[in-house]
């Protein structure tokens, strides 16, 4: 309600990004899941192919069956998305939709491929043999992913524009490889997608550990738990590794960005790394912060020494707002830490003590692990997309001239409000109604 006492300019913008993140948020879950779900059930079926044991087939197709779900609601919201980028941003799509063309193009041809292939996989479970069959997965994971390599390809140029050049301000002598690989593709692209299939990883191990708690304490649930956080175990420590490779490509192309997701006020040469330091808004100072000498400057440029711009160094109306950043990308980094945590602990537990940690409060942390996954994914969407304003291309287009002058977005927001929570409701139902019933049979035979 907060943007109807704006004025007209100001609440278009508000409700034309709401409308926008609103839909980014929903499908964005989806899209991991596309990523990540058919990993999983590809893992499990080729566990199934190399040990016979049916608790594997019996995952395999529980998975499958979700997937097939999950993939159906994330093409209608981002069927939705792709009708939004026109609806609300038609000054950007005019500006930018023959500089990034090219990767939006190849998203709809991974799509296809993606769908032909669930297609065959999901009914060829009996028409073809187990090693086919599991071969005819291989596509769905590589066109998932592809997928959102494409489209986050679209998103990096909107960050750091290249390919072409400004004549009269319009863009010409467009070169689209040029536009699509530029500067920071490799880390944003695998940041990404490697985020996307911990998420999943994660998010299974919550379901499989609440079914532990309620008393399921059979082959079943702890192969699930085992396999997902061997995937997340895996992935973690890359994850953060590609992250820190990723804050130096921000501080070379959105130097703005970099302050204030670091919540860097004054420029400072040799700058600290700050542990916590959450900004109070419209105050200069922060809160529970602890410093690391040299830090920053050491991770951002290589150079403890090196010179870190601080965010009052950029014009007022050039600065991102800096409490929604930096608590967006605490979030993401305190989440993310504590996976790698997580992770340590039930893998030295099972090393040492030779047991599977069943204890409740194992089970529990498992359990919030899930849904803080997909947090972090969120909260880094916040940074990418909070980071960037006042901009839609960072530099070039500012976000107030890109939005529709058309009226009521208010309205319309709250219509795409109504679907997404119709689609929420019904995917949760579909999912609860896949869950229930009893593990296959052989399923409660001892532990290979």
């Amino acid at each position: 309600m907060g943007a109807l006492l704006l004025p007209l300019a100001d609440a278009q913008v508000d409700f034309g990004r709401a409308g926008m993140g609103t839909s980014l948020g929903f499908h964005i879950v989806f899209a991991s899941l596309g990523m990540g779900m058919p990993l999983m059930m590809l893992l499990a079926e080729a566990a199934w192919l190399r040990t016979g044991d049916r608790a594997w087939y019996g995952l395999a197709r529980k998975w499958a069956q979700a997937f097939g779900v999950l993939f159906a609601v994330g093409a209608v919201s981002g069927t939705v998305l792709s009708f939004q980028l026109g609806l609300l941003w038609p000054t950007f799509m005019g500006y930018a939709g023959g500089i990034i063309g090219l990767p939006f193009s190849l998203e709809g041809f991974a799509f296809f491929i993606e769908a032909i292939f669930l297609a065959i996989y999901l009914f060829g479970w009996e028409r073809l043999s187990p090693k086919l069959h599991l071969l005819t997965g291989i596509p769905v994971v590589i066109a998932g992913s592809a997928s959102a390599f494409f489209v986050v390809l679209a998103n990096r140029w909107m960050n750091t524009p290249s390919g072409f050049r400004i004549e009269n301000g319009k863009p010409v002598d467009v070169d689209p490889i040029a536009a699509a690989f530029g500067p920071g593709w490799e880390a944003t692209t695998s940041h990404m997608i490697i985020a996307a299939f911990m998420a999943t990883a994660f998010g299974i191990a919550a379901v499989y550990a609440s079914g532990m708690l309620r008393g399921r304490r059979d082959v079943y649930h702890r192969k699930a738990i085992a396999l997902a956080l061997a995937v997340g175990a895996i992935l973690a420590p890359i994850q953060i590794a590609v992250g820190d490779v990723l804050g130096a490509d921000v501080a070379e192309t959105q130097p703005a960005k970099l302050a204030a997701f670091e919540g860097r006020l004054q420029t400072e040469q040799g700058a600290g790394l700050d542990i916590g330091g959450i900004p109070i808004p419209g105050s200069d100072q922060t809160v529970l912060n602890v410093e690391v000498p040299n830090l920053l400057s050491l991770l951002a440029y290589g150079d403890p020494n090196a010179t870190v711009v601080g965010l009052y160094s950029f014009p007022p109306d050039e600065r991102p707002e800096v409490f929604r950043v930096r608590a967006s990308f605490l979030t993401m980094a305190g989440i993310g830490t504590g996976l790698v945590v997580l992770c340590l602990w039930f893998w030295l537990y099972r090393r040492f003590k030779g047991a599977f940690p069943e204890d409740d409060w194992t089970l529990r942390a498992l359990v919030a692990a899930g849904p803080l996954t997909f947090v972090a994914i969120e909260a880094g969407w916040f940074v990418t997309e909070f980071g960037r304003q006042p901009w839609i291309i960072y530099g070039i287009l500012r976000t107030e001239d890109a939005v529709t002058g058309a009226p009521g977005l208010g309205v319309v927001f709250v219509g795409f409000l109504a679907l997404y929570a119709t689609l929420a409701a019904s995917t949760i139902w579909l999912l609860r109604r896949l869950a229930t019933g009893a593990p296959p049979p052989s399923a409660k035979q001892a532990l290979p």
